[in-house]
């Protein structure tokens, strides 16, 4: 069998895939691997003998397409982040990654390390992948195909023997210091509520207005005057139906549909009258609502307000679905390749307006190869650049190239008629096969050399490094955000959550969703940044 795995490369690459996959969904003790079983794996299959190797351009491949597509889906929340609450939070997470790569030196000079072997605990102990990718990346412009083979070999086994404790070590800082500042989840969750209404669960309410409207405030001067988080659809006045615009100007006895979460919807029926019995969605003779698929390409990175959809159709949006979350609709909403867009219009116009968002499910499950080569052609010749800094000449690499041309690229959205942004279930598989196929690579072509080191009781040392670094860089970034910064504990939970598992375990402890939020803020920023510090690790220590 070994012999047949080390004669076809592709069918080693997809058994490794295959059992990885099915082990990333086993849970002990409450977590799981996620789809990093696919490296563990790797590593005993690849432990079993020095022949079975995989091709560096698997690797390669699967980083670039892994880190691309990444780039694509956070592009905008990265730049928002830097518009909306940039300084803070920039600076907060350098902040971090700088304490957390000091305390790296400190290990490697404590215990002496090997460059190779320190950057792996630093990237193994933030659980952080592409970092990982990054600092192979960085190993391979050396000197010697022997050298570079022993380098990145130490790199992974750096990696492998923290991982599992960044997990474990996260986790139990939180337990730990949650107790400590005796945090109150639902107290938190309550203060946030109309910033991060993080049950996510809309709801609508017909509403029988009672207000008298005595300045006659258009319905887009009560939402920015009350800060209301809402979306008005259907309206009727003197028994007519209509739809509601943001010129519209209310007055009582009309009747309105309110859609929100459902404390935003209590606080607009309180403000302007009460519940009405009569059901305006009951009503379809003249409006209708549908849900569609945004595949047109010619509306995807636009505006919503750009569309002008309520003079061209009488047609109104109220929400979004993106991926598994429900957004509320607004002008400024950016509409996305995979969006489900649920809308009113009149019953003679629903043909006319699936049409313009083209409602085809097959057409999204295409990929633009176009859009898709050309951005990872950039990313690949950005990664091949090299930058100066003073003395210290670096290359951003098949990880750093692709993933920041991705941001840029992700950010814009679309180029004229170049659509840059890939439907959302596309993201995913792209990123999912991306990922499988580094990981199954880099853990097979380590596997023998990882073995050898844990079996002559090498692994000791790195194993006990990666739980005290995993451990104090997750304690002390949640002490400093929390008790300096004044940041919500909740939200601070997934600014510490770099792996799947740890920020199921965050949403267990809250019982919402707001680490989710300290999760899209972070993540790209922090991806990109534990990129370049690990790479400035093993250059400075080697």
């Amino acid at each position: 069998m070994l012999s047949l795995l080390a004669e076809n490369e592709i069918l080693l690459l997809f058994v490794v895939a295959a059992v990885g996959y099915a082990l990333s969904k086993v849970r002990i003790f409450g977590t799981s691997l996620g789809i990093a079983a696919v490296l563990f794996v790797g590593l005993i299959i690849g432990g079993l003998d020095p022949e079975l190797r995989m091709s560096e351009v698997v690797i390669w491949l699967g980083l670039s397409i892994f880190v691309y597509s990444i780039g694509l889906n956070s592009g905008p929340s990265f730049f928002s982040t830097f518009k909306d609450r940039g300084a803070r939070d920039i600076l907060f997470i350098l902040l971090m990654l700088s304490l957390s790569a000091s305390l790296a030196i400190g290990i490697h000079y404590l215990l002496q390390f090997e460059a190779a072997i320190t950057s792996g605990i630093y990237a193994g102990g933030s659980t952080n992948t592409p970092a990982l990718a990054g600092l192979l990346d960085i190993i391979s412009k050396g000197d010697g195909v022997e050298f570079i083979r022993s380098e990145q070999e130490k790199a992974v086994t750096g990696y492998s023997l923290t991982y599992p404790m960044g997990v474990i070590g996260a986790m139990v800082s939180i337990a730990v210091v949650q107790r400590l500042f005796k945090v109150d989840y639902q107290a938190e969750e309550k203060k946030l509520e109309h910033l991060y209404p993080s049950r996510r669960a809309l709801s609508n309410a017909n509403i029988f207005v009672d207000w008298e409207n005595p300045n006659r405030l258009q319905i887009r001067d009560l939402i920015r005057q009350q800060k209301w988080t809402i979306v008005f659809g259907r309206m009727s006045r003197d028994g007519e139906v209509s739809l509601s615009s943001y010129d519209t100007v209310l007055r009582p006895g009309d009747k309105i549909v309110a859609v929100g979460s459902a404390h935003a919807v209590q606080e607009v029926i309180a403000f302007l009258g009460h519940k009405s019995d009569k059901k305006l969605t009951f009503d379809r003779s003249e409006y209708d609502y549908r849900r569609i698929f945004v595949s047109n390409p010619k509306v995807a990175g636009q505006k919503i307000a750009s569309l002008n959809l309520n003079e061209r159709f009488s047609a109104l949006i109220t929400r979004i679905r993106r991926g598994d979350i429900d957004l509320l609709a607004n002008g400024s909403t950016v509409l996305e390749l995979g969006d489900r867009v649920r809308f009113v219009a009149r019953r003679k116009e629903m043909s006319r307006v699936s049409r313009l968002f083209g409602d085809s499910y097959e057409a999204l499950s295409k990929i633009d190869l176009f859009s898709f080569g050309l951005g990872m052609a950039l990313g690949l010749i950005l990664g091949m650049m090299t930058f100066e800094l003073g003395d210290y000449n670096f290359k951003l690499g098949m990880a750093g190239g692709p993933l920041i041309v991705g941001l840029l690229l992700g950010a814009l959205r679309r180029t004229g008629p170049i659509v840059w942004s890939l439907p959302f279930s596309a993201n995913i598989s792209l990123r999912q096969i991306g990922l499988i196929f580094m990981l199954a690579g880099i853990g097979v072509n380590s596997g023998y050399n990882f073995f050898s080191i844990v079996g002559s009781g090498g692994g000791g040392w790195i194993f006990l490094a990666g739980s005290v670094f995993s451990f104090l860089t997750a304690t002390f970034t949640l002490i400093i955000g929390y008790k300096i910064l004044k940041i919500p504990f909740s939200i601070l939970l997934g600014m510490v959550a770099t792996q799947p598992a740890i920020l199921d375990y965050a949403m267990e402890k809250t019982d919402n969703k707001l680490p989710v939020i300290g999760f899209t803020l972070m993540l790209p920023v922090a991806v990109v940044f534990k990129i370049i510090f690990t790479q400035f690790l093993y250059s400075f220590l080697a």
